[in-house]
């Protein structure tokens, strides 16, 4: 689908050095982004907390909303300028396709695991496409800046495995992505690799923590006391947006089989306030059916958090934030992503 970004940039190409147009789109995780969003004590990057000077926040994780957002030209503090990255623009629903409920989701990846074979079991790594938003507060803060990237990690029965991160934004090919260079932003050419690792045989335990040495369940309720005790914070995993942090905590570190996809299905179906929304099209092309959580999600209640599954098998394609509330201290605007995740085989 042609986003309205490259409609405006046919209307009205704007140079790079012209005007204080800047990149959009954002991310948010459950109540301890929140509350550092608002706080502003600390960066958050995948998760863990560190100090900064500035206020510098990255937040990274799960839902969506229907604003169009429309982004031209980012200049970069101290670094120059350059093109944009497209921003992403949040999933819009497709009102005429026909809308599939949790439950009976659950049902069709539970009628496909009981067709499993012994060997169609979880593997230990995931291969995910993000886009997360960084972003700054003060009079000297950058603009928010979305920042693209692709993420392969791989671990095998011997102990051995890899890690490929690649700068990349497969909506727009051959593109210049921007790339966080240690605080300075930057753009560099699609498909850049960022890092490179391979463990020899044996390497695991060493390199691996617990999260991802233990198989998740195949039990929904099992499943879901897992997540809290490996990825909950410290009350666990009570709320649903909680649960879905965890839930992309883990598929960090595992690729779920039909077992592990049926009981990750159940466990959203018997999840509070995760509500039937209808059919998207993810940011790779696929189809899928979303469910929208936009309860309360921590002490600022400011954003939407989608969940998007295969409506064949169940399996986890996404998970989408989007702000429901202006943040001017961070120059946000409500209907912006905060982030997006997809996630591939």
């Amino acid at each position: 689908m042609t986003e309205e970004l490259e409609l405006l940039r046919q209307a009205d190409p704007v140079s790079a050095h012209e005007g204080p147009w800047r990149d959009r789109p954002l991310t948010a995780s459950a109540e301890a982004r929140l509350q550092a969003l608002t706080s502003g004590a600390s960066t958050i990057t995948r998760g863990r907390p560190r100090p900064v000077r500035r206020r510098r926040l990255v937040l990274g994780l799960t839902a969506v909303s229907s604003a169009v957002v429309a982004a031209l030209v980012l200049t970069f503090s101290g670094a120059g300028s350059g093109p944009a990255v497209a921003a992403p623009v949040a999933l819009a629903l497709h009102a005429d396709a026909p809308s599939v409920s949790l439950d009976a989701l659950a049902r069709r990846a539970e009628a496909r695991a009981r067709a499993a074979g012994a060997a169609d079991g979880p593997s230990r790594g995931s291969h995910l496409q993000s886009w997360y938003m960084s972003m700054e507060s003060g009079p000297d803060a950058d603009p928010p800046v979305t920042v693209p990237e692709e993420r392969i990690t791989r671990w095998h029965d011997d102990g051995s495995g890899s890690e490929l991160v690649v700068a990349t934004d497969p909506r727009h090919p051959g593109r210049p992505v921007i790339h966080d260079n240690d605080g300075r932003w930057q753009t560099v050419s699609d498909g850049k690799v960022l890092h490179r690792k391979t463990y020899p045989a044996g390497s695991e335990a060493q390199h691996s923590g617990l999260a991802s040495r233990t198989r998740p369940s195949t039990d929904p309720a099992a499943l879901r006391e897992q997540l809290s005790w490996l990825y909950g914070g410290p009350g666990g995993t009570r709320t649903t947006p909680e649960l879905l942090s965890a839930l992309s905590s883990l598929r960090q570190q595992w690729t779920p089989g039909p077992r592990e996809t049926a009981a990750i299905v159940r466990m959203l179906a018997d999840a509070d306030g995760l509500r039937q929304a209808g059919v998207v099209t993810d940011r790779l092309g696929r189809r899928g059916q979303a469910y929208v959580y936009d309860g309360p999600d921590g002490a600022a209640n400011s954003t939407r958090q989608m969940v998007i599954l295969d409506p064949r098998t169940g399996e986890l394609l996404g998970l989408e934030i989007t702000f429901t509330k202006d943040a001017p201290e961070f120059r946000i605007k409500s209907g912006e992503v905060m982030s997006y995740e997809a996630w591939m085989p």
